[in-house]
This record gives structure tokens, sequence and C-alpha cells, in this order.
């Protein structure tokens, strides 16, 4: 296993990263290229000030088996190896492996990073699933070496697991809360001027959509502050890129000609995840984000989408729409 330190992203490695991201132990749409890319060009919209790319590839003769998507940084208090995308933004990172190769990867990864030239006295890695492979073999290789591997719970992300039509989705909710979804749905399609639904197709449209998105977002004052200069370019090319790459799912509902509500997501690996969403505070009172969320799940359902990802955070209405708790953790390795 031959590695390779790159100090800037690999462009003759962008399609084998992907393909290798296909077949990884864990594949998720934080971890391809372009997004990890575009992610380090702002350092996650302005989070990071102080960072060095350190890109470890693994390869087995010709084969890609490996990536480990890191940067240096003191800003932690501790100078500290990151995963490329920690920590506000991108919800779930990792180690890039093929199966098999992972534990062995990690344990040349190791060594490797003891001779780096930055002074990093911690590895953390943010945003790992509860159930990513990387967690056994990091706590496996750190006793084997007599090193600490620390693994702290993050934050909920809940999902709702999808069955094949929306009677049966419905069935599984709440009573009170299934009533909840069929009266908003019901009421907002018998108003005078009905809601309507429509997910961006149009690569003339998109710059334009891409704003208003970000202006439903900027209605929330919490949001607002969010979106500095720098995020709002991260979240524009964010956008762009999953266009690209045939997984944008940027979904409006309306009224007449009005957007109320927005939900950007990522349709990806049969299932749709759940990025960030806008309102409209005009229509407050129709209930625009749950009558978005509840088409969404139907359209979801009847394209044959198997999940639908919450991602992080444990706000109450994910859990009314009949998600299901998994976690994301921090795991930290002391050199």
């Amino acid at each position: 296993m031959k590695l390779t330190l790159h100090r800037t992203f690999p462009e003759d490695l962008h399609a084998a990263w992907n393909d290798l991201l296909s077949k990884s132990t864990t594949h998720v749409p934080f971890l391809r290229y372009e997004y990890q890319k575009d992610w380090w060009a702002t350092r996650g919209g302005g989070e990071w000030q102080q960072a060095d790319l350190l890109i470890v590839t693994a390869h087995e003769g010709d084969t890609l088996v490996g990536v480990a998507p890191l940067f240096y940084t003191p800003q932690t208090g501790k100078p500290s190896l990151l995963l490329v995308g920690a920590v506000e933004i991108s919800d779930y990172l990792d180690i890039i492996a093929l199966p098999g190769k992972l534990e062995p990867f990690l344990a040349a990864l190791l060594d490797f990073l003891g001779g780096v030239d930055h002074p990093w006295q911690e590895l953390v890695l943010h945003n790992l699933l509860d159930d990513s492979p990387s967690l056994p073999a990091l706590q496996a290789l750190a006793g084997r070496l007599g090193k600490e591997c620390r693994v702290e719970v993050l934050q909920r992300s809940p999902y709702i697991p999808l069955p094949t039509d929306w009677e049966t989705y419905l069935a599984g909710v709440d009573k009170k809360q299934r009533h909840e979804i069929r009266r908003k749905m019901r009421r907002a399609a018998e108003l005078e001027v009905p809601a309507s639904l429509y997910i961006v197709e149009d690569a003339a449209s998109l710059d334009a959509e891409i704003e208003a998105f970000l202006g439903l977002m900027a209605q929330d004052e919490a949001k607002a502050r969010f979106l500095t200069g720098p995020m709002q370019e991260q979240m524009r090319q964010t956008m762009r890129m999953a266009f690209t790459c045939g997984c944008l799912n940027l979904a409006f509902l309306q009224f007449g000609k009005e957007k109320a509500a927005a939900y950007l997501s990522f349709d990806y690996l049969n299932r749709i995840w759940v990025y960030n969403s806008g309102f409209n505070p005009r229509y407050f009172e129709t209930s625009p984000g749950w009558v978005l969320l509840g088409h969404m799940i139907q359209w979801a359902i009847s394209n044959g989408r198997e999940a639908l990802d919450f991602m992080r955070g444990d706000e109450e209405y994910k859990y009314r729409f009949g998600a299901v708790d998994r976690h994301v953790v921090k795991a930290t390795l002391t050199r």
C-alpha cells in the first residue's frame, strides 16, 4: 500500500476518488470529490481561517484503495488534523476506503501522519455515523498502539424509512400527527389560490432559484446571521455542484407565483438527504413547511426512494413525521 500526501486537490484522481467512494465502507454525498473541493475553496464558508490541506491517498498498484481528506489547523485549541468538511455544514463525514482495506489503510495512515511537517496533537474525526466501520477500526488500532481513542456522541440524526405507498407511511405515523399531516395538506390544496409544488430541473433558471432559496432562508433571523458572504457562496456552490452531478432536489411550495417554503436536499443513493430549508413568514398560518415536507415524502415514496434522511438535528417536527433516531459522533485519537 503506497501512501501519497497531496497539498492541493488531486485533479487526476477526480474520477478514481468518486469511483472509490461508490464502493467505500461509508458513502455519503459530502465525501464526493466535487463537494470536498468546493468546501475547501471557501474553508467551509469561512469556518476555518487557519488551515493547511493534507489529503492522503493510498494505492495498491494502480488501484486507489483509500483517501483520508484531512486538513491541519491550530484553531481548535490543540493543533489538530480534521476531516475536510468539518464541522458545521457537512452532516456526515468519514475516511474513504474499500471494504477490507479500511483497517490496513488506517494503520498505514497513522504511521504516515507521524512524519508530516505539522505539529498535530490530535486526529479529530467529526460527524461519523454511529455505525461507521471506522469507529471500531480506530479503537482497535489505538488499543494496539497504546493510544487513546475517545468517541463522543454529537447529535441525533433522525431519518424516515419509507414504505412503498403513501397510506402505509401514514399508518405508521402517530394518529394525531397523521391527522395533522392530512389536514394541513388538504387545507393548502383547498385555498382560493391552492398550494403547488415543483422541483427545480431547468438549468437556465437555476441561479435565480438558488437566490430565491437563499432569500427564503434569510427570512429566519438565525439563518440570516449564518448566511455571511462566504457562507452564501459556499451554499451556491453546493447547489450548483449537486445540480451538475444530478443529485439536487430543490423543492418549492408556492401559492400562485409566490414562494412560501423551500427545502434543499440531495437526491442521492436512492434516498432524500434534507440539508436546509427556508420559509416565507407571510404564509405562517398555512403551515407551508409541513405541507411541503408532506409532499416531498409523498414524492419520494412515489419515486421509489427508500428513506428520507433529516441528517443532523433533533427538531420536534422530524419525529412528528415518523423519524427514528441514529446519531453522529466524534472520534478523537491523541498522538
